[in-house]
């Protein structure tokens, strides 16, 4: 049994990283006891950030950028959240033939998540 989804992801800039995951993206930020980590949390869902800086940016990652797909119990509102705050969407909301309403976004590092409801 899974009892839940956590993320790793190498981040250049760990400062700027955690600054966007708070003001954009309305996650907390936590101190891990090592200052080459933080702990990205909002609901269910924890991303662990490393430092670094000498990893292949997610810019440059193509398709490998997409790390997660989150369920949200309302699209609608956190896209218009995090778009009101600037986020980078590379997939504008709309529903999608396999039954989600979905969106995407594109990290300051690069990275790329989606994001979806199920729909009905």
């Amino acid at each position: 049994m899974i009892q839940r989804t956590m993320y790793v992801l190498a981040v250049q800039d760990l400062q700027s990283s955690a600054k966007y995951y708070k003001d954009i993206l309305g996650f907390n930020v936590h101190e891990i006891g090592d200052d080459g980590w933080r702990m990205f949390v909002r609901d269910g869902c924890r991303i662990m950030a490393g430092h670094c800086p000498d990893a292949i940016p997610g810019k440059e990652l193509g398709d490998h950028a997409y790390f997660a797909y989150l369920v949200l119990d309302d699209a609608e509102a956190y896209y218009s959240e995090i778009v009101e705050k600037k986020a980078e969407v590379t997939k504008t909301l709309r529903d999608e033939s396999w039954g989600m309403r979905e969106f995407g976004i594109r990290t300051n590092d690069g990275h790329r998540i989606m994001f979806g409801q199920e729909i009905g």
